[in-house]
């Protein structure tokens, strides 16, 4: 078993060998034997609750029982705390140290209807949701070496707790803790979040599933300023919010992977940033399969998901380094949702308002969306705080369409205070493709976009946007519509690789009097009747055609 004075953070070695060894690990009679000498959850004998005066009927409470298990097992140096099959009616359990639950098959935690079982419970960590929430069935702080698996289920019971905060108990929450293991058990109906590890340290989840449709604030899974975690092979049905990365405190979430999961959901599936006072740090996420939730919603009734990919910080804090590639999405209304913003709340009393913070350093390649709304993508920083170093690559997107000229031509106010949401600039973007604002080194490559519905809006909308490519578009345009892109106030950008597969009115059309050094070259411009547009207002040094095949008759001023 791993040591109690394990490194911590891992080093990179480490921490890859201690995910590989547990990805490998074979089951035999019930325990994890990992390869090797390297085994990271808990060791040690097996107490059954039963026991210890557990009735098992789901309607006698069996807390004091299933707490005497845990509270031996852990006096013996750790061990296994086994629910065999039958209903536990339960509030607060108080894991500790070394101590694994295991849930058998057939076997129900079942959380009691009764707030009073749950006692308050403060951890001594500050975070924001201090304002949310002191209370959880299964908990756990500074605790070691912990584990929550087996076939059966945790059930909250969620549903009649209503919509007050700080009476709803958590499913779960680990606060503080070193190497937690939640493997193989099935988490559902929780009266809050479902699952919260705050400030962790070497959390793995695989093999989990989520149905949690209950009441408000039903997220699948919450990471919270943990450091090394790694989420395999999970699926997530939920109301709220999927796989959700967050730092509401000062610490930030980093070395994450996500990998080979599926999430439903009314709502964002993969998130990160609506608390971002911590920050992100290099974060890895694939194979992963999105769609929206088919139970019918508490707090979400939209028959689409809202966002597949939401990247945020708006309560200061860096996100820097974050990798996504091989996602697939339906119907989610919008896929990817990228936004720097200035909300600035503090997370506990006394503290400055957070500033700015930083997005930085991301790359989002081999995506698949089928079924997107007709609002459109969002990729945008504040003036004067540009999201930077942004890549988007080999991206399939199929949108409703349907825009109209009056959406193509309004005015997006920055709103840097708003709540970060795919609502918060209205039912449509100027763009049916992507709408980019305030980004400095923006890449586009080899975008597929394609429209249910004619739309007259553009393609692509970049604003204030310094060192863009943009290679290989392939997206429509309507006639009568807007140019197929919209360039403003564009600094430094190449656009090379197009070739549009269908007719095109205008391709290209730049505005704005601080546009400069955009180069138009090596693109195949048959089926475009007009290659290029410039404001009045554009110098005419602003724009250079290099090396395009032009159509007989093509214009371009």
């Amino acid at each position: 078993p791993m040591s109690a004075s394990y490194p911590s953070p891992l080093s990179k070695r480490a921490f890859l060998g201690w995910v590989g060894a547990s990805a490998g690990a074979t089951f035999l009679g019930g325990a994890t034997q990992a390869p090797g000498d390297v085994a990271h959850r808990p060791q040690g004998p097996r107490f059954n609750v039963r026991d210890f005066g557990a009735v098992g009927d789901g309607r006698q409470l069996d807390t004091a029982a299933i707490q005497a298990a845990v509270d031996t097992a852990a006096k013996t140096g750790g061990g296994t705390v086994a629910l065999p099959a039958g209903s536990y009616l339960s509030g607060t359990v108080f894991l500790k140290d070394h101590v694994e639950l295991y849930l058998e098959a057939g076997s129900v935690l079942l959380g009691s209807k009764d707030v009073e079982d749950y006692p308050e419970n403060r951890p001594a960590k500050r975070s924001w949701t201090d304002r949310l929430v002191n209370r959880s069935l299964v908990a756990g702080e500074r605790l070691k070496h912990i584990a929550i698996r087996g076939p059966g289920t945790i059930d909250g019971q969620g549903a009649g707790y209503g919509v007050k905060y700080l009476v709803r108990p958590y499913l779960i929450r680990f606060v503080e803790c070193e190497d937690v293991l939640v493997e193989g058990v099935h988490l559902r109906n929780s009266a809050m979040w479902l699952q919260h590890y705050l400030a962790c340290d070497r959390v793995m989840l695989r093999g989990v599933t989520v149905f949690n449709f209950a009441t408000r604030n039903n997220d699948g899974v919450d990471i919270d300023g943990c450091r090394d975690v790694c989420i395999s092979d999970c699926i997530f049905h939920c109301d709220d919010d999927g796989i959700t990365l967050k730092s509401t405190m000062e610490r930030p979430s980093e070395n994450v992977v996500v990998t080979n999961c599926v999430v439903s959901t009314h709502c964002n599936a993969i998130k990160m940033g609506t608390e971002s006072h911590g920050g992100f740090k290099n974060i890895t996420i694939s194979n992963c399969a999105i769609y929206p939730a088919q139970t019918p919603g508490f707090a979400h009734q939209e028959p689409r998901g809202q966002s597949g990919i939401a990247l945020m910080a708006v309560d200061g804090g860096h996100l820097d380094g974050v990798t996504i590639c091989n996602v697939t999405m339906h119907d989610m209304d919008v896929p990817i949702f990228i936004r720097l913003g200035n909300r600035g709340r503090i997370f506990t009393d006394g503290i400055p308002k957070p500033e700015v913070g930083v997005v930085r350093n991301i790359k989002i390649s081999h995506a698949v969306a089928t079924g997107a709304g007709a609002r459109g993508c969002f990729l945008a920083g504040l003036p004067d705080h540009p999201i930077e170093n942004l890549t988007l690559e080999d991206i399939q997107i199929g949108y409703a369409g349907g825009g109209t000229l009056e959406q193509a031509r309004q005015n997006i106010p920055e709103n840097e205070t708003g709540h970060p949401q795919v609502g918060m600039f209205g039912p449509a973007l100027p763009a049916y493709g992507f709408f980019c604002r305030h980004v400095n080194h923006l890449a586009l490559r080899y975008l597929h976009l394609l429209t249910s519905q004619p739309d007259l809006r553009p393609a692509l909308v970049c604003v204030a946007v310094k060192n863009l490519t943009i290679a290989g578009l392939d997206a429509p345009g309507s006639p009568g519509g807007e140019a197929l892109m919209r360039l403003r106030q564009v600094q430094d950008a190449l656009i090379c690789d197009c070739q549009p597969a269908a007719p095109v009115d205008t391709f290209l059309r730049l505005e704005g009097e601080n546009s400069r050094n955009v180069s138009v070259m090596g693109n195949g411009f048959a089926q475009v009747r007009e290659v290029a547009v410039t404001g009045s207002e554009v110098p005419p040094s602003a724009l250079a055609l290099i090396g395009n095949r032009l159509p007989d008759g093509a214009g371009g001023s």
